[in-house]
């Protein structure tokens, strides 16, 4: 079975609840304690991952008494292939797809090489396709929440 870490499983959590946030305002900061009073991670969990994804580029932090993450960018901008690849690394579902040539003691006799690296090519692109922005949707729609302020309603008008 081809399953992802629980951290990344976690990180794409996060980060969706962040997304999620963003739509409504781009400037909010999130705390550890926060996040994980909203998601229910453990806080150590979210502390690591939110150290992890501000170095790997997702988050942006802020210091101090009222510091915090927010998205780096634009939940449309980031994808689920970028989330996976900063917390476990380069998406390959081999060791010799990861470490790259000449790390396999049986690359040359090995006859499917080829054939992982089209697989994992396809992976890849799979989850390069999926937008945070999709996910903030999905979880949207999930939980009948707008994303965005919907426009005001147009007063009934009474019968007379």
């Amino acid at each position: 079975m081809i399953r992802l870490t629980r951290l990344a499983d976690y990180a794409v959590l996060l980060m969706t609840h962040m997304g999620h946030e963003w739509e409504r305002d781009s400037g909010k900061l999130h705390n550890a304690a926060s996040l994980s009073g909203d998601t229910h991670i453990p806080a150590p969990t979210v502390a690591k991952l939110l150290g992890v994804m501000s170095r790997g580029g997702l988050l942006t932090s802020t210091r101090g008494q009222s510091g915090g993450y927010k998205l780096a960018r634009a939940p449309i901008a980031i994808s689920v292939a970028d989330i996976v690849s900063v917390v476990d690394g380069p998406i390959a579902l081999t060791e010799c797809i990861e470490d790259g040539p000449g790390e396999c003691s049986i690359e040359s006799l090995c006859g499917v090489r080829s054939a992982w690296q089209k697989i994992n090519n396809a992976i890849r692109v799979a989850l390069d396709d999926i937008t945070l922005a999709e996910l903030c949707a999905d979880q949207a729609a999930m939980f009948d929440t707008p994303l965005s302020n919907p426009a005001p309603a147009e007063p009934a008008h009474e019968l007379q």
